[in-house]
């Protein structure tokens, strides 16, 4: 298990430049991220740095940053914050002997690795569906208790799905496993024991649930989905 990421004593990091520009990546450099045990769930608006984060995580912890396990080696254009070297992951007792970084954005990469990456046994992703794929991923790469790191695994699973996943990721924290998620769902937020941090412009904060800025917005359009497209579109052409 891994205890904490903070920053190298002396580590050169220029705070001037991105990722350091980033509040959260910026109070990571500073304060160090705790990372707990069983699962902790990564929440916020697009562009405060949840992808960020977990990438410079996986850095830290010797996981190819464009997803996959440690022995992965593919890598599509380099985007990667690129500061792991100056970040430590402590860790603590019950290290994992098996880690995996679930990456929504290079799956296509991956799926191409895993299939061409000679010596596996033979796989076929790119037949499957977009949503199937990803079950297939969490079927056969994160199923048992280990170290995880998942960025938007919720991207193209259904309602259901989803559903699915939430049992995956408790069941797996049940058995020791520890687990970073980064999402938009409030599905997936929701999984019963997580621990939930909020980023945006403030950094890096802990809340509940229920204080989750995507949970009163899903609450609100769910309830008046009108009262949200009548600031969005033109009614006289609709």
């Amino acid at each position: 298990m891994y205890r904490e990421i903070h920053r190298y004593r002396g580590g050169e990091v220029d705070l001037a430049r991105w990722p350091a520009t980033i509040p959260a990546v910026a109070q990571i450099l500073a304060d160090g991220l705790d990372l707990g045990p069983g699962v902790t769930v990564l929440a916020g608006e697009n562009g405060v740095g949840k992808s960020t984060v977990v990438e410079l995580i996986a850095e830290a912890c010797g996981l190819n940053p464009q997803g996959g396990s440690a022995k992965a080696r593919f890598q599509t254009r380099g985007s990667e914050p690129g500061i792991g070297e100056h970040l430590w992951a402590e860790r603590g007792p019950g290290y994992p002997a098996w880690a995996y970084f679930l990456r929504a954005d290079t799956m296509h990469s991956l799926y191409t690795y895993l299939e061409e990456n000679p010596g596996r046994q033979p796989e076929r992703f790119h037949e499957l569906s977009h949503g199937e794929g990803f079950l297939e991923i969490l079927r056969t790469r994160i199923n048992q208790a280990g170290f995880y790191l998942m960025d938007e695994p919720d991207a193209p699973l259904s309602f259901v799905s989803s559903l699915s996943l939430v049992a995956l990721l408790h069941d797996l924290a049940a058995a020791g496993g520890q687990l970073i998620v980064a999402t938009h769902s409030p599905v997936v937020a929701a999984v019963p024991g997580a621990r939930i941090l909020e980023l945006g412009d403030w950094g890096i904060r802990p809340v509940s649930w229920d204080q989750l800025e995507l949970v009163a917005s899903w609450r609100q359009f769910l309830d008046q989905p009108q009262s949200f497209f009548r600031y969005l579109l033109d009614e006289s052409t609709s």
